[in-house]
């Protein structure tokens, strides 16, 4: 028996409702740009303490570098965002537990990304570290020859020449935020996946729902890509070469 393409499905209004199953997948994008973008904001800024905290010359600094990055990066996302969400509010004081889980705005945006971006900020912290590390020993002591305090050296030195190095293997993790963004609908997020079901529910077109969904998945990671490329293109440094292994 073959299948009835409805292509027009998108158009047509829902059954409880005024708007249509494009306003709908429409609306769900907004919230997986809004949590990939919130969390790769936060993935990046904190990524790169981390991944300098991991090269730091104080044992004690490199430790908590390593061990934020094993924290984040050993557990599941699904499990971290249930721990976030259902967990972490139970811990906090009676009075705050009471806010966060009865009137905090936005809590599943907030938590979603937030959980993201932690997750996300120890992959692009060993990034920012194997960054570092590929450079030549003798650009960090010839800073510090010139007179710049270790921060200095880091900031002006080290960390310019790194970042541009990881610029490839940042697309990807870029890339990835908006594909685990999926993960966000197991606590109430409506992005892409959770209007996806909820549309396939309601239509009973699960087929041309899915596959306009990975669509969109889709065009975000291409965007996502052509971004990084457009980026690397610009801050690429001609001659400059990274220290093997």
């Amino acid at each position: 028996m073959n299948y009835h393409w409805n292509w027009g499905i998108f158009l047509e209004q829902v059954k409880a409702g005024e708007e249509t199953y494009l306003h709908w997948l429409a609306t769900g994008l907004g919230w997986t740009l809004a949590v990939s973008l919130a969390a790769w904001l936060m993935a990046l800024t904190l990524g790169i303490a981390v991944g300098t905290l991991r090269t730091a010359p104080h044992r004690g600094l490199a430790a908590l570098g390593a061990a934020w990055v094993e924290l984040f990066r050993n557990i599941p996302l699904l499990v971290q965002m249930f721990l976030w969400f259902f967990v972490a509010p139970e811990l906090l004081p009676r009075e705050w537990s009471l806010w966060v889980k009865q009137d905090m705005p936005a809590k599943e945006f907030l938590t979603a990304a937030l959980c993201l971006g932690l997750f996300t900020s120890a992959r692009v912290a060993e990034q920012v570290r194997s960054g570092i590390m590929s450079l030549p020993g003798g650009q960090h002591d010839a800073a510090l020859a010139l007179g710049f305090t270790l921060p200095q050296a880091w900031r002006h030195v080290i960390l310019p020449q790194a970042l541009r190095i990881v610029v490839p293997p940042l697309t990807s993790e870029f890339m990835n935020v908006f594909k685990n963004s999926s993960l966000a609908f197991a606590i109430g997020v409506m992005e892409l996946t959770f209007q996806a079901r909820q549309m396939q529910e309601d239509s009973e077109q699960g087929i041309e729902t899915y596959l306009a969904v990975t669509l969109l998945y889709f065009l975000c990671a291409f965007a996502a890509n052509r971004g990084m490329a457009w980026i690397e293109a610009r801050s690429r440094v001609p001659g400059l070469i990274a220290r093997s292994g």
